[in-house]
């Protein structure tokens, strides 16, 4: 009987050591899990915060620049209303139109024949080389060392 007692307190002790070690490296694994899940959620609300930075910057951004464009269209007005109360002569504007309209007529001149745009390089000969061809401006000799 002393011995079936040795024999259960023998198995009692080693099932013991083996449930601690079990144990042990079960909470091994779920506290690596813990650990990963807590990376996790930081990283999420990380995330979220940056989106909420991101999206306040771009809404400031955009008041600012409809504040900017509120301005500039004010400054814009002002100087119109300026320039129409202060430089009232009629002689002064007209001069100021027919200079304007001249300058247009120049850049167009009249005498020149219209010609649509070319997409080649005119060339003086029409046997030379072209400048979109390969070997434009290449010497013969480079040409035969390049290929040697």
């Amino acid at each position: 009987m002393t011995n079936l007692i040795l024999a259960a307190i023998a198995a009692l002790v080693v099932g013991i050591v083996i449930g601690v070690l079990v144990g042990r490296s079960g909470q091994g694994q779920t506290l690596r899990q813990r650990r990963a899940e807590q990376q996790i959620d930081e990283l999420r609300s990380e995330f979220t915060r940056y989106q909420a930075q991101v999206n306040e910057h771009f809404m400031e951004s955009a008041h600012l620049l409809r504040r900017f464009n509120d301005a500039y269209r004010d400054v814009n007005q002002h100087m119109a209303r300026g320039a129409n109360r202060l430089c009232n002569d009629e002689d002064w504007m007209e001069e100021l139109q027919h200079e304007t309209s001249k300058k247009r007529l120049e850049e167009v001149r009249e005498d020149a024949p219209a010609e649509p745009p070319r997409d080649y390089a005119p060339k003086k000969d029409p046997e030379a080389k072209g400048t979109l061809a390969e070997d434009f401006g290449l010497d013969k000799e480079r040409k035969a060392s390049s290929e040697a």
